[in-house]
């Protein structure tokens, strides 16, 4: 039986992986800082293994991934988050017939690179904002004639964007700070599979209900506007050498335009809209294959989603509250399975090692998911990877 490995858990879209791979007659197993998550009581993963934190020690982290594939026969390696920044540099170190789903680490990181991608973009005659780091000369005219937005350049998970409105003094002139003209419009966001530059399918979908900037509650869209950013996407990737997945966030303006304002180079929650089967048999080959919608056209987080509901409450915005809490019971959760029901009916004990740093620290969800993960936090090291004994 071929075996995968997913290099996260904690989160609804390496649930969704490993259910793919699983129709495939994939082993699944999983590698997690986290000693539980909510793939670990899943009956489609087989095991799990806790590794160290990418974030505090790199070279450990990829040693012990790299042990972890050779004593459990791995064939394919699916990064799932920001680990990814860390996993993709193992690519060379590798024997041939290890698989692993993504594009080279140098153009990982380019992508994931704010600033970077918008100079991408803008290269390629695609709409983006003018965008700026905000050491640069080029910032401050930004900031004096348009209302804002300040993100590092690699973030994650809407952590420290901030919105401002013209004239308000740049509070950083870091050259890790990107400073990005404000648009006027809604927000489109999109996920797709590409394959040597080629793109194999696409979702796009819009959030319902928000926690800060992270959607929790999503709908696809069709139309005219998912297929002005599908022809975006096109253009984007048709002569660069990627494979993996690619996810941009979009803010389509006043005249219907998307334009792009950043770009995740990995798996996001758009993944829940393809069909399980169809992607699962497009995972494990280089092969075009034709992947399918799933029936479903929303999904959410059903946890976060009453939350979210009950904040409106407390803030006595009723008619939001009722809005919201309608949602909650109406739109299918990511992670509920009648045939793998545990990791929903636990997902509360499951998430305590994201639950207590947010209770006790005060700092988001979002955070608390992804900081011992995200480059963020930590800067990858120079010093060489090496294969090594140590265990998983």
């Amino acid at each position: 039986m071929p075996t995968a490995l997913l290099t996260l858990g904690r989160l609804p879209k390496a649930l969704s992986v490993a259910r793919a791979l699983r129709t495939q007659g994939y082993r699944v197993i999983v590698a997690e800082p986290f000693a539980w998550h909510v793939s670990r009581v899943s009956r489609d993963v087989a095991q799990t293994f806790r590794l160290p934190a990418p974030n505090s020690n790199p070279e450990a982290y990829q040693a012990a991934l790299l042990a972890l594939i050779a004593r459990e026969g791995v064939d394919l390696v699916v990064p799932v988050s920001e680990e990814a920044h860390y996993v993709l540099a193992i690519r060379e170190h590798l024997p041939p017939r290890v698989a692993l789903l993504g594009p080279k680490v140098d153009l990982y990181r380019t992508l994931a690179d704010k600033a970077a991608f918008i100079n991408c973009a803008v290269q390629k005659s695609l709409a983006a904002p003018r965008s700026a780091l905000a050491n640069s000369p080029l910032a401050a005219t930004l900031t004096e004639t348009f209302d804002y937005v300040t993100k590092p350049i690699n973030g994650c998970s809407g952590i420290d964007v901030e919105f401002h409105c013209a004239g308000d003094v740049l509070k950083s002139n870091s050259a890790d700070v990107l400073v990005q003209q404000a648009v006027i419009g809604d927000v489109v966001s999109s996920l797709s599979m590409v394959k040597a530059g080629e793109v194999q399918a696409t979702n796009v979908y819009k959030g319902s209900i928000f926690a800060g900037t992270v959607a929790i509650c999503f709908e696809r869209i069709t139309g005219d506007i998912a297929e002005s950013v599908q022809q975006w996407i096109h253009q984007f990737t048709q002569d660069m050498d990627y494979s993996g997945f690619i996810a941009f966030d979009f803010i389509v303006d006043t005249s219907g335009v998307p334009q792009a304002i950043e770009c995740n180079p990995r798996l996001t929650s758009g993944i829940h809209f393809f069909d399980s089967e169809s992607l699962g048999a497009a995972l494990i080959t280089d092969r075009k294959i034709a992947i399918k919608r799933h029936k479903n056209e929303a999904w959410q987080w059903r946890y976060s989603t009453l939350t979210e509901a009950y904040a409106a409450l407390f803030k006595g915005n009723l008619k939001e509250f009722w809005r919201r809490l309608k949602l909650c019971w109406s739109v299918a959760d990511v992670v509920w399975s009648w045939r793998d029901p545990l990791p929903f009916l636990l997902m509360t004990p499951l998430s305590w090692p994201i639950l207590k740093p947010a209770l006790i620290e005060g700092i988001s969800l979002g955070e608390a998911c992804q900081r011992d993960i995200a480059p963020l936090w930590s800067q990858p090291s120079t010093e060489a990877i090496t294969g090594g004994d140590n265990a998983a």
